[in-house]
């Protein structure tokens, strides 16, 4: 989870626009305006969980509406998320850190620890005590583990494609610091790429940089 923009897009505007005339008649909050809007906002990835390779994409709402008209069809409060995160979320995590009005990595520490699978753990510090950041906190730990079996399954998978990329990252991040100063910019290039708001994972990513920073101060500019 990082702090994504909700920026006055043409996408957003017509978002807008159509949650407005729903709302008149009590009708969807997910038109083909809002659900474009919002994979442009978030890149195309589940808010919470940062996954691109989503196969059910839903619009998830921070605070739960319970038929609240004004949260129902307020944009402010529609986020793209895949079904794993949005069932999981449900109504059980109330409050949460708004990711459009927050820098959540300021808030809690993204870290994947140890090796060969069953020594490995995804570790989550909170950074503050605030309510939202511990509900934030027990989410993600409840997205990334699971609570049922099948949701077990699922976070399984969802570990596997996060250990992946972060394989992939920490192979680039080696090969620059072996290379010679010519091959530098174009590794750096691709580090810039993968520190991105819309690389899958950022979250991760950008503290093992952080975490680094001493050993790579150049890559560490490119996220604080």
């Amino acid at each position: 989870m990082i702090k994504v923009e909700r920026n006055p897009t043409e996408k957003s505007k017509k978002a807008i626009e159509s949650l407005g005339r729903e709302k008149v008649k009590n009708g969807f909050y997910n038109t083909p305006e809002v659900n474009a809007a919002l994979k442009e906002m978030f890149h195309g990835k589940c808010y919470i969980c940062e996954n691109k390779q989503i196969t059910s994409y839903q619009i998830e709402h921070l605070k739960p509406h319970g038929q609240n008209m004004e949260l129902k069809y307020d944009w402010n409060n529609l986020f793209l998320a895949c079904a794993h995160c949005n069932n999981t979320k449900s109504d059980k995590f109330d409050p949460i850190l708004d990711c459009t009005k927050e820098n959540v990595e300021q808030m809690i520490a993204f870290r994947k620890e140890g090796y060969f699978g069953t020594d490995e753990k995804l570790v989550f510090e909170m950074l503050d005590s605030r309510i939202e950041t511990q509900n934030t906190v027990k989410l993600l730990q409840e997205v990334y583990y699971g609570s049922t079996p099948q949701k077990k399954m699922e976070a399984t998978i969802l570990r596997r494609l996060l250990r992946k990329e972060l394989i992939k990252f920490k192979e680039y991040v080696r090969e620059y610091g072996e290379a010679e100063e010519e091959e530098k910019e174009d590794l750096k290039c691709l580090l810039h790429q993968q520190l991105k708001d819309s690389s899958p994972f950022v979250a991760f990513k950008r503290w093992l940089i952080r975490d680094h920073k001493d050993a790579y101060p150049e890559l560490a500019a490119y996220i604080d």
